[in-house]
């Protein structure tokens, strides 16, 4: 297919990855879930790749999540739509045969930080910062959030994360066991050459039995991301999601309160 959202290269054993949607500080939108699962699929069936970097473009951020603005109008059938088309990017990101690393530099948050959960190794920049934003716009990050999230974190630091939606630094996320390395802004790409060129030097075989060993256990909870689908698609249309949504577009504080069952 023809890339819209992406940029996508491979050279010399690495594909490279790059969400191009830098003005939309790099959110999601149903296009551009679409052209990441097609790169995912591309590189999953090329033996001669073995590492491939999904990263940000424009410096600003990773990933920020879902397009708000395309989220707004999606009702329980296109949400469940929706949702389905992420769930099968981020399992691709885990079904490809080979080491996934995110190179973050910049926001890594909401959807953006599942699509960095579900990949294999982190690096991050310095000036990146990582959470879950679901709850302050009426979402839930069902698709990694609370799979993933707890393995590397633990519960406790889990639910905080979720519960109070807030940013953390990468030195923060790497001593959470979130990510594996920090390094200094504009250093990234250097580090990430690095690390490309070490996994490109160790068996191939090796490697791809070593992930689908490492993902066994992660892959038990295939039916809580089907029933965190369910459950969210659910939400979509409600008044308290609109509300939510609405308020983050206009810039404003959402006002969730009314929405509270009264005593």
């Amino acid at each position: 297919m023809a890339f819209e959202d992406i940029i996508f290269e491979k050279e010399a054993g690495t594909a490279r990855i790059v969400i191009n949607r830098a003005d939309k500080m790099n959110s999601f939108r149903t296009r551009t879930i679409e052209e990441l699962h097609a790169a995912l699929l591309e590189v999953s069936a090329d033996n001669s790749v073995g590492v491939t970097v999904i990263s940000g473009a424009g410096g600003r951020a990773f990933c920020s999540g879902g397009d708000i603005a395309e989220m707004l109008d999606l009702d329980r059938v296109t949400g469940r739509e929706f949702l389905f088309k992420f769930m099968n990017c981020l399992q691709e990101v885990r079904n490809v045969p080979h080491p996934v690393i995110a190179a973050v530099d910049g926001y890594c948050l909401g959807g953006g930080n599942e699509i960095n959960l579900a990949c294999d190794l982190t690096l991050a920049t310095e000036k990146s910062r990582f959470g879950q934003v679901g709850p302050t716009v009426g979402s839930i990050p069902v698709l990694a959030g609370t799979q993933y999230l707890p393995r590397c974190l633990g519960d406790k630091r889990a639910k905080e994360v979720v519960f109070l939606c807030k940013r953390y630094t990468a030195r923060e996320a790497k001593e959470m066991g979130w990510i594996n390395q920090v390094v200094e802004d504009g250093k990234l790409e250097d580090e990430v050459k690095t690390w490309c060129e070490r996994i490109l030097e160790m068996s191939p075989q090796s490697l791809r039995i070593a992930k689908l060993s490492l993902n066994f256990e992660a892959d038990l909870m295939k039916p809580s991301f089907t029933h965190g689908i369910e459950l969210l698609s659910m939400t979509y249309g409600s008044e308290e999601l609109k509300e939510g949504m609405s308020a983050f577009l206009e810039k404003r504080k959402p006002e969730f309160m009314k929405f509270r069952r009264q005593k």
